[in-house]
């Protein structure tokens, strides 16, 4: 007989197991165990900016400024969007927001604690606004925007939530790459 106790620390979920024979009981916790932390390693912060820069791919086919995001919450994206300021005639219209918004129309809340934005560019001090008052648990940026990013407003102080994570420089060249390749185009003739 087995008795299974989860223990919920942080973000990380620890399972502790019981036997009192061995047995396909034990074959079955090793097999949930290498499952889980086979899940953990796909899931990373790389696997998830991989899909913010399909998104920011989808902007710069639409000849958008090519940034992209989504939001994740429990290893499944919630929200996704790229930019659209262009297309919508609306300067609000950032991946952040789309994504944000997307977000919070799928969890039927306005407030996102448990839930990580991924985001190819540095939000603008607009962004960083609405990410403050998402309560985002967590937000990872791929580039920095040194003309328009939060931190040419901010310098080294956080605009977000207290309690939002913060981590930079996650696939930050190729975002930079896509960012560069879009301005070379716009500004060379054809």
């Amino acid at each position: 007989m087995a008795s299974v106790r989860y223990c919920k620390i942080g973000a990380d979920v620890w399972q502790s197991v019981r036997y009192c024979k061995i047995g396909a009981d034990v074959w079955q916790a090793l097999l949930v165990r290498y499952y889980l932390s086979a899940v953990e390693t796909m899931f990373d912060d790389s696997y998830f900016m991989q899909r913010a820069l399909q998104e920011a791919q989808l902007a710069f086919e639409k000849d958008e400024i090519p940034v992209g995001a989504v939001v994740v919450q429990h290893n499944k994206i919630i929200g996704r969007g790229h930019n659209l300021t262009e297309t919508l005639h609306d300067v609000t219209a950032h991946a952040e927001m789309i994504a944000l918004t997307a977000a919070f129309n799928h969890m039927g809340a306005k407030y996102l604690p448990d839930a990580t934005l991924y985001v190819t560019l540095e939000p603008c001090h607009m962004c960083a606004g609405a990410l403050y008052w998402s309560k985002i648990g967590r937000i990872v940026v791929g580039a920095a925007d040194e003309k328009h990013g939060y931190r040419r407003f901010y310098g080294s102080q956080s605009p977000f939530h207290p309690k939002t994570q913060l981590t930079t420089g996650v696939l930050a060249d190729e975002g930079a790459r896509l960012m560069k390749l879009f301005f070379q185009r716009k500004r060379s003739p054809l």
